[in-house]
């Protein structure tokens, strides 16, 4: 009874001992909370691969479309039958489409991206915190409707009245995909350079290194996976763009043979040719397929760069 008696009087004392305060039940929610959206943002991501690569794979499994020919096919004709009564499914010129104005907009755009950040980080600091950086980050938000159209009234234009031909090509996709993306890979390599400590600047200079020297064989060196995180974002949305490319490529599903004849990216037929099919039609069916082409190229494109970047790494630490 007496033990009883002693163990009830310390219970008020233990209670608000063992009692979670208001911090921590603010914690705990907080780590709920972001549980709770980690695992929302999983479920989403994971929905569309599923939703894609389900779609995507119907043109295969239910039309009978033979992969084989559909990826390295050169013929796109959706609507009417050839001789044989046959629709062709070619893709082929698609995707040399959408890799060349991707590989080569990404190709003028990083030179140009690189000297733009060394100048407003290592060169002009002051000016560029100032002027330029207002202007790069302006750049990034306009739409691309707005580049299409002036690539439509004067890219265009310019390229006929200069090589003739129609202007439209794959030269004026290149230089509309290389002004929208110069900001964002501009604007994403001046974080990744001022990201750079500044001792390894003092040092550099410190043993006799030019200005120079410590810039390209220090900075660029220390910033490169930076910089290529820079070029996968830039190379993302030039290969997911659509609006804009439609508007000055051409829009013609043929091989391109030059960079000044009329040609084709994936986008641009998707978003020509999604609101022209019914649901569950052939027609519909290849369109999905190719949004899971894109879907897997841009997907491999970023594991490369990633890949690059560990490469990177590892050897400057071994360095």
């Amino acid at each position: 009874m007496a033990r009883r008696n002693k163990k009830n009087s310390q219970d008020p004392i233990k209670e608000p001992l063992l009692r979670k305060s208001i911090s921590a039940k603010k914690d705990m929610f907080g780590r709920s909370l972001s549980l709770s959206a980690l695992i929302l943002i999983g479920v989403v991501v994971f929905s569309i691969f599923f939703f894609v690569l389900s779609r995507g794979l119907m043109a295969f499994t239910l039309d009978g479309i033979n992969p084989f020919k559909f990826i390295f096919g050169t013929v796109w004709n959706p609507t009417t039958p050839d001789s044989n009564g046959n629709l062709q499914f070619g893709a082929f010129p698609m995707i040399v489409g959408s890799f060349l104005v991707t590989l080569l907009s990404a190709l003028v755009a990083t030179p140009f991206a690189i000297a733009t950040a060394l100048f407003m980080v290592e060169l002009q600091s002051n000016w560029g915190k100032k002027i330029m950086q207002p202007v790069v980050e302006l750049l990034v938000g306009i739409p691309s409707v707005v580049y299409g159209f002036i690539g439509l009234t004067v890219v265009v234009p310019f390229l006929r009245k200069t090589f003739g031909g129609s202007g439209f090509g794959i030269l004026a996709g290149t230089i509309v995909l290389f002004v929208m993306i110069l900001p964002t890979i501009t604007s994403l390599t001046v974080d990744a350079l001022r990201n750079v400590p500044n001792h390894y600047r003092e040092l550099a200079l410190a043993i006799g290194a030019t200005r120079w020297q410590m810039i390209y064989k220090v900075i660029l060196r220390a910033a490169t996976p930076g910089i290529l995180t820079a070029v996968v974002f830039g190379m993302a949305r030039a290969f997911g763009e659509a609006l804009s490319v439609q508007m000055v490529v051409g829009n013609a599903p043929i091989m391109p043979n030059g960079l000044l004849e009329s040609a084709s990216t994936l986008t641009s037929i998707l978003t020509q040719g999604i609101g022209n099919t019914s649901d569950g039609s052939v027609q519909n069916d290849v369109l999905w397929t190719l949004a899971m082409l894109l879907l897997i190229m841009s997907l491999f494109f970023n594991l490369i760069i990633r890949f690059i970047g560990k490469r990177t790494n590892i050897t400057q630490g071994g360095h």
